[in-house]
């Protein structure tokens, strides 16, 4: 989960050469499979037609995000996804077009692509598509995503190659890691626990897929199931702990701040959501019914808790004077002059609650990797109200000692962290976008 000037520790584990190739086949040989189960519970998605339900189904499966690529067509593909370790794969191109897209497609080969990740000709999907997630999801629920794609325009644009280091350009290594790693399959309802918190087991675990964004990887680049939902890194940002640990998960959130944060990309108190969360909110959260959503909040409320040290934040009491400021520094200064204005000296921010910056973990967490991500990239949110843009401080006359005396500032009065090498950091983020 992540927060503005924000954004959601075990790193990922990366693989390289003929290690990978040996990881692969010696986990094929001593793990157990997963065991098929019966469908989950799919009943409660709104909507009178295949197209309505498919519409919903897509938004909440959060298809756009991924199949868009930043300024472009949506679910045209080509929006790249960088695998430490493995290379950068770019995601397809999944309307009706017959030739570049899904429209030649049988709805057969398309549920077999979407939960079993293999598409027509046999071809292996990588795991950056979340299939083993959407195995969840019942045929029908896939076959109604597909006839509600097939109202929208189409487009001819092809994703670039993926850039994969040997032997991850292999894919028929695929059918080895699918066999440690998934597909999942569906699940049963779990008799002991309520309809409200299955629900939200299918939607995090299913379609929402949040495990792969929010839980690190494994020797197999599986997802972790001692750490669920404990952090990762993803694209240079630090995904944050959504686990029920009270310090550094969602632990010592409210229900109503869960909920306000999972459907409008802000929570009092929490500050407002940036980077990938932001776009998994705008195109995808805010459009879930208010039972989904509380259903989410249940069963994220019982996922076992993790704790994560880069997540650990220790917040000032800034509107009543509880800092040790250096309010003569060149970052106060810097601070005063570009970002008060918006977000106000205490960080409550002006005007929109969206500017609200105060106990947003990335004004702290993790030495700063997200406030910095911000302050370089910028970010925009999706809202009833129109796009709430934080804007990049690149190419405005800020150096990078600015950005990072910036950074300094912010995380020393708002927070009790010790910042550390932050020019690096935003030299590092500033390649990093070449």
């Amino acid at each position: 989960m992540t927060h503005a000037f924000s954004f959601p520790p075990a790193k990922r584990v990366s693989l390289s050469g003929t290690g990978a190739l040996a990881a692969l086949l010696l986990a094929t040989l001593c793990l157990p499979t997963h065991a098929a189960h019966a469908n989950a519970a799919e009943d409660g998605t709104p909507g009178n037609t295949p197209v309505e339900r498919g519409q919903y189904l897509t938004r909440a499966s959060d298809c756009e995000v991924c199949h868009t690529a930043p300024g472009g067509m949506p679910y045209a593909g080509g929006r790249a996804f960088k695998l430490p370790g493995m290379g950068v794969v770019y995601s397809t191109n999944i309307t009706a077009d017959k030739q570049h897209g899904v429209g030649a497609w049988s709805d057969e080969e398309f549920v077999a692509a979407v939960k079993q990740g293999v598409s027509p000709g046999g071809k292996h999907l990588y795991p950056a598509m979340p299939y083993p997630a959407y195995s969840r999801l019942s045929d029908q629920d896939v076959r109604d995503i597909r006839a509600y794609l097939a109202t929208l325009p189409t487009s001819a644009s092809a994703a670039p190659e993926n850039k994969l280091r040997f032997p991850f350009s292999i894919r028929s290594l695929m059918i080895f890691w699918n066999i440690v790693n998934g597909p999942a399959s569906a699940y049963p309802d779990d008799t002991t626990k309520s309809d409200q918190w299955n629900r939200g087991r299918w939607l995090v675990e299913g379609a929402g897929h949040c495990a792969d964004c929010h839980s690190p990887r494994t020797l197999t680049f599986g997802l972790s199931t001692s750490k669920a939902f404990g952090g990762n890194m993803l694209n240079g940002w630090r995904i944050y702990n959504i686990s029920s640990d009270r310090k550094t998960g969602i632990g010592g959130w409210t229900d109503a701040e869960l909920a306000q944060y999972l459907s409008t990309g802000h929570a009092d108190g929490h500050g407002t959501a940036s980077g990938d969360m932001a776009d998994v909110i705008g195109h995808s959260l805010r459009y879930l019914t208010p039972a989904d959503i509380q259903a989410m909040v249940t069963y994220l409320r019982s996922t076992k808790p993790v704790s994560t040290p880069q997540d650990s934040v220790t917040f000032r009491n800034v509107a009543s004077g509880d800092a040790s400021l250096p309010q003569n520094s060149r970052g106060a200064r810097l601070y005063a002059s570009a970002c008060a204005g918006c977000h106000l000296p205490d960080g409550t921010g002006r005007q929109s609650s969206f500017a609200s910056i105060a106990g947003g973990r990335s004004l702290g967490a993790d030495n700063g990797r997200n406030l910095i991500q911000v302050l370089v990239n910028g970010t925009g949110l999706q809202t009833t109200t129109g796009v709430q843009i934080m804007p990049h401080f690149t190419g405005g006359g800020l150096s990078n000692r600015d950005l990072a005396d910036i950074a300094a500032f912010v995380m020393t009065h708002f927070t009790s962290a010790q910042p550390h090498d932050l020019e690096k950091q935003v030299e590092q983020i500033k390649k990093e976008q070449d």
